[in-house]
């Protein structure tokens, strides 16, 4: 044979060694650029935890149906060194997207944001069942974690030893954006971390100046919510608990007794319910109760630390959201005939009442 036939053999087979070397990462580029199915657009939710392998995300993308090879996708998220940059989160994704646009998506931190209110003088339970129902978070989970001592004492919100019962209080009412693969102990984090945001120096000086520490003035902002719905009156309700508890008398207060048979609390409130002994009735206890009963807002904070000047030390309902307030038992009691024991006085102003109204304009539009 001669030289220059030899000389095209051996330039044949480097050719076809190049190509056949060349094979897998032309196929791997053709993977990365192509889509599964360029005219589904139909979205699809992967969720990505912490900690999560490169191999339980790749399976949970293929039993999506968003991706073709398992195998070629573990190999380009190794070789464009994706796997490091992934960020835990819950991602929008589709079939008509290239596994590079995959990869940029689940990478981006960019997680879907359900929005979620929690709302001035809601209590932790409360808060619970909504998160629950949203399916964001177990309810069970969640209220035992807010009753973990070492959780709670995590968190570094309290001195040694000064732990309260529950988180309670410190739960800030706010709009927070969540996503399915945070668990209890982040969202409640984050709730807790918008409280101490919102407790500066001028607060806690505010507080000492008043001869409260700061579970003390959270306690009473969280009974002044739930007493009154009316901003302009939390100053006045705050008073006369001030006005209360500077001469020892007894809060009375019936969301706090509310509280305390949270339990087994059907909706309506008895007389004999005032009586039964625990650290949350205030018809019992002769000062704060043991803790917060809701989760108090920015506003009432501030009204529990600047009450008013006032003389009262009653208050009752005008069935509206606004309180009839005096300052002696019986300008109260003649209060109370004429808001609460004349039934004229609150036909029309309770729930009852609109039901009623409404179920009437319905059966005559």
């Amino acid at each position: 044979m001669s030289t220059p036939s030899r000389l095209g053999q051996l330039a044949g087979l480097l050719l076809l060694g190049t190509l056949l070397a060349l094979f897998p990462v032309i196929r791997l580029t053709l993977f990365a650029y192509s889509p599964l199915d360029i005219g589904d657009s139909t979205s699809k939710i992967v969720e990505i935890h912490k900690a999560e392998s490169p191999q339980e995300i790749t399976k949970t993308l293929a039993e999506l149906e968003v991706i073709e090879s398992g195998k070629s996708f573990l190999w380009l998220g190794k070789l464009t060194r994706k796997w490091k940059k992934i960020k835990a989160g819950e991602y929008n994704v589709t079939r008509a997207m290239t596994p590079l646009e995959i990869f940029n998506v689940i990478t981006s931190g960019i997680s879907i944001a359900h929005p979620v209110t929690i709302r001035e003088g809601e209590n932790l339970f409360e808060i619970a069942e909504d998160l629950a129902q949203k399916k964001l978070a177990d309810r069970d989970r969640f209220v035992n974690l807010c009753s973990n001592p070492e959780f709670i004492q995590s968190l570094h919100l309290f001195k040694e030893g000064e732990s309260p019962l529950n988180l309670e209080g410190y739960l800030f009412p706010e709009t927070y954006f969540l996503n399915r693969t945070l668990n209890e102990n982040d969202i409640i984090k984050q709730m807790v971390r918008h409280f101490v945001e919102r407790w500066d120096k001028t607060k806690e000086e505010r507080a000492k100046q008043l001869g409260m520490n700061r579970h003390q003035v959270v306690t009473l902002a969280s009974i002044i919510e739930k007493e009154t719905g009316a901003s302009e009156e939390r100053a006045i309700v705050s008073s006369v608990f001030h006005n209360r508890l500077r001469i020892h008398m007894k809060l009375q207060s019936d969301p706090t007794t509310i509280y305390g048979m949270w339990a087994h609390f059907k909706g309506k409130i008895h007389r004999q319910d005032l009586s039964e002994e625990n650290p949350y009735n205030t018809y019992t206890v002769k000062a704060l109760p043991i803790g917060p009963i809701s989760n108090p807002g920015e506003e009432a904070i501030k009204a529990a630390l600047f009450p008013a000047q006032s003389p009262y030390l009653y208050f009752v309902s005008h069935n509206d959201g606004t309180h009839q307030f005096s300052s002696n038992l019986e300008e109260h009691n003649q209060a109370v005939r004429k808001f609460q024991l004349d039934k004229k006085a609150r036909e029309g102003k309770s729930w009852r009442d609109h039901l009623k109204k409404k179920t009437a304009a319905n059966l005559n539009p």
